[in-house]
């Protein structure tokens, strides 16, 4: 049974001063959050860092690893706030950063310090070959980072895939209800561990004892939760497939890459209408779907990517599959499509 989360700022100190290894003060010891980083770890195969974000995660492993002069790959259609970051804190630092898409192809890795993937990538759902791009980077000198958000460890293991470093968002999948922010960094490798675990605490990027112990608690769930996301994705994507509105259908399991990759299909599908007035219009009319740019969650979820300058056309949905009944959804997604397409 999960203990209760400890909430203590301060923690009783030997009198002749502090021991290392036993909890001193809550921004670097906290023993709800060691429970959370180690359930964590055991997924996805290495030592766990929490965050209160996926974006200070992925902050802390950028700031820890890159210096001036460094350069860093990252994915053109990956997370925006990732590009966003590189080219505006990371280009003031002196470290250049080059993109290349997700599926490819890339770049050489000559002098690349880290290479940062996102598969599938958000918001378009492509994906690339972990393994493969680990050997060649590796080969380069270069380090491999990937960002396991949308698949979770249950569904992908990256590090077991020859990635150095795992970096998640635990506000989506993981934790699954929609109710707390929160990130993880995992890797078997000591030195970045150290570097990544002193840039959160003198940063101050800590999760709070309650979102540890909420996101612990609903890891519980996880594998009936992707479960039926991942049966409602398959049945949603050929509902919209079949929709005379819907165009350009993306879901990860199409791919073969993703069966050899990945353990179970994310819920996620992509499509497009075809206007923004075409999406609200299919909002309103939805019963079951909530508009909300988050994914991952217990209820049903569409976001229209382009009003957050996503690269894609104003009518693009990023659809996330909740765990309804897989006849009850279908229901209700084909009379919103069909009052949308009376526009």
């Amino acid at each position: 049974m999960l203990p209760g989360p400890v909430f203590a700022a301060p923690y009783h100190l030997d009198p002749e001063g502090y021991t290392p290894g036993v909890d001193g003060y809550g921004r670097g010891d906290n023993p709800t959050r060691r429970l959370l980083e180690s359930a964590i770890g055991e997924l996805e195969g290495g030592d766990c860092l929490a965050f209160a974000s996926g974006q200070a995660a992925i902050t802390a492993l950028l700031l820890s690893v890159l210096r001036t002069g460094d350069t860093l790959m990252v994915p053109s259609d990956g997370y925006y706030n990732v590009r966003s970051f590189a080219a505006s804190t990371l280009a003031r630092l002196g470290i250049t950063t080059v993109e290349a898409p997700t599926a490819g192809p890339y770049p050489s890795f000559e002098g690349v310090r880290l290479v940062l993937l996102e598969t599938p990538a958000n918001p378009g759902l492509d994906l690339v070959d972990i393994a493969a791009v680990a050997r060649a980077a590796h080969a380069a000198g270069a380090l491999v980072a990937v960002d396991n958000t949308t698949a979770t460890p249950l569904s992908q293991r990256p590090l077991e895939l020859d990635a150095d470093v795992v970096v998640a968002s635990g506000t989506k999948a993981l934790a699954g209800h929609s109710d707390m922010l929160l990130g993880y960094a995992a890797t078997n490798s000591a030195e970045l561990l150290d570097a990544m675990r002193q840039f959160r605490t003198l940063a101050g990027a800590v999760p709070s004892p309650f979102e540890c112990w909420l996101a612990r608690r609903s890891m519980g769930t996880l594998a009936l939760r992707l479960r039926q996301q991942s049966a409602n994705g398959a049945a949603v994507a050929k509902l919209l497939r079949e929709h005379p509105l819907a165009d350009a259908v993306r879901w990860a399991g199409d791919s073969d890459l993703a069966a050899r990759q990945m353990r179970i299909i994310p819920g996620l599908v992509s499509f497009e209408l075809p206007s923004a007035e075409h999406v609200a219009a299919f909002l309103r009319a939805s019963a079951l779907v909530a508009a909300a740019t988050s994914f991952g969650g217990l209820h049903s979820s569409a976001d229209r990517r382009h009003q957050w300058g996503d690269s894609v056309p104003p009518g693009f949905v990023r659809f996330s599959c909740g765990v309804e009944d897989t006849e009850d959804l279908l229901a209700d997604l084909t009379q919103a499509l069909d009052t949308a397409a009376k526009l």
